[in-house]
């Protein structure tokens, strides 16, 4: 369960003054640390502006308490692949998209760039390759 998500740094820069032609929002998982069942995981939200017009950028932490099973899988699915369980992923991306693009909408106004739209609900799914793989 999510406890909350803080915004630790933030940029805006309007770069060309042209036209957008379109926006690319990418979330990176930097860092996850388990203490007990409390989990802190540290990302990058970038909404990159197209043609290079602008870009946004914003670090934070998402904080969740899970249970003891859930806990333990994210710290080894971390150790070992440097990856989320996909269920877990799900609820972080949604959080930090959702999170990150409400307040990108004030931040970028500043330089005159269009608020970043948030996309709909992610969802994980698997290839065909990694379901045949089962």
């Amino acid at each position: 369960m999510i406890t909350g998500i803080r915004i630790d740094k933030v940029e805006a820069s309007r770069d060309k003054n042209e036209d957008v032609k379109g926006l690319d929002v990418n979330i990176g998982i930097d860092d996850v640390k388990m203490t007990g069942q409390e989990a802190e995981i540290k990302f990058t939200y970038t909404a990159t502006y197209q043609e290079g017009v602008g870009v946004l950028k914003m670090n934070g932490a998402l904080l969740a308490h899970e249970d003891e099973k859930t806990s333990k899988e994210i710290e080894a699915s971390w150790k070992k692949d440097k990856k989320l369980p996909d269920a877990f992923s799900e609820m972080v991306l949604n959080a930090v998209n959702f999170t990150c693009g409400t307040n990108g909408v004030l931040v970028v106004r500043p330089v005159n760039l269009a608020p970043p739209m948030i996309p709909p609900r992610i969802q994980l799914r698997q290839t065909e390759a990694a379901e045949k793989k089962k």
